[in-house]
């Protein structure tokens, strides 16, 4: 997808997710090879500034819509994420057990909500409704994965 679509894709959602005008956000291209992310995002919450940062030179993912919705929904949550964050902090010893399960368990709840949202949106209201599975192709599969449970006692 060339990158003019993608900005007119970018602009699409800033809008349907109402973070403009509440925030000034940019896209940019990171042409980097050795970028291992398809997408990312920098942000100054203090002055509601953002930057998405999306893989022009080797995206993981296929539908890049949907990355760029998935971005989004990160920018969304981001008060929630700041709150959560702030609840382990002051609430866990830094490095502890607790505070390491915590983190995991919010982050990996963050994630999955952020790209159920995510794929919500695309099905409504995207032109490439087809999912990314780009994740999957480098990933264990369900037997590597089992295999590796049979000599938990």
């Amino acid at each position: 997808m060339d990158k003019q679509s993608l900005i007119a894709i970018f602009e699409k959602y800033c809008k349907k997710l109402r973070i403009t005008p509440a925030w000034d956000i940019r896209l940019a291209f990171v042409e980097d090879p050795e970028w291992k992310k398809t997408g990312d995002f920098k942000i100054d919450c203090e002055d509601r500034k953002a930057i998405l940062l999306l893989n022009a030179a080797n995206p993981k993912q296929e539908n890049l819509e949907e990355v760029i919705i998935h971005e989004l929904m990160h920018i969304k949550m981001y008060p929630l994420d700041q709150v959560t964050e702030s609840l382990i902090i002051n609430c866990f010893e830094e490095g502890s057990a607790a505070s390491n399960f915590a983190y995991q368990q919010f982050f990996t709840a963050l994630e999955q909500t952020v790209e159920e949202l995510a794929k919500c949106f695309l099905l409504e209201f995207g032109d490439n409704r087809e999912f990314s599975y780009g994740r999957c192709k480098n990933g264990r599969s369900f037997n590597d994965l089992y295999d590796g449970l049979k000599g938990i006692k």
